[in-house]
């Protein structure tokens, strides 16, 4: 339990900073609810400038654990989920500082790309706004959304492009 206590205390701090730092663009945070300093609320706002999301504002729930900063908190996309190679159907996130400090069982990450007890929320959400502006396709959480960015990218047709754009504007409540 007091680890418990020491991390809802360091979340607590967290929190309050990343709310009173206005240089964060496009990232806004609160909690689901007041009594839960553990399950925050996050609005990403994607800049009008990147290719296939821009514009968009993308809802989404980071849930810590109890021994965090051990281990890694989780995010979800609430409803609209981003169509994105490395965003699952459920709508969780999957990227490598989310990922548990252990070495990889399938040698695919570099144990200096996992989670760290040095990293902040507010490091997370950077990283995961990045995401927004370059995909990872060559390790997908949606199989899909990979296979039509890659087809994208070779010039094949633009199915990823109309698919991002639709997610966006319903992020936005045009549909």
């Amino acid at each position: 339990m007091a680890q418990s206590s020491a991390a809802a205390t360091q979340l607590r701090k967290e929190l309050k900073q990343m709310q009173k730092d206005t240089d964060i663009p496009g990232i806004s945070c609160g909690l689901v609810n007041d009594n839960n300093i553990f399950e925050w609320e996050v609005m990403l706002m994607i800049p009008d400038e990147v290719k296939y999301y821009g514009g968009g504002n993308f809802r989404a729930h980071l849930h810590f654990p109890p021994n965090y900063p051990l281990m890694p908190p989780t995010f979800t996309f609430q409803n609209p989920i981003p169509f994105h190679p490395n965003i699952y159907p459920s709508g969780e996130l999957c990227i490598s500082i989310l990922h548990p400090p252990e070495e990889d069982k399938y040698g695919y990450e570099d144990a200096s790309e996992r989670w760290s007890p040095a990293r902040s929320p507010e490091k997370v959400l950077l990283s995961i706004i990045s995401l927004f502006s370059d995909p990872n396709p060559d390790s997908p959480a949606n199989v899909e959304a990979a296979r039509l960015l890659r087809e994208e990218k070779e010039g094949k047709h633009k199915e990823f492009r109309k698919r991002c754009r639709a997610c966006v504007r319903e992020s936005l409540g045009e549909e």
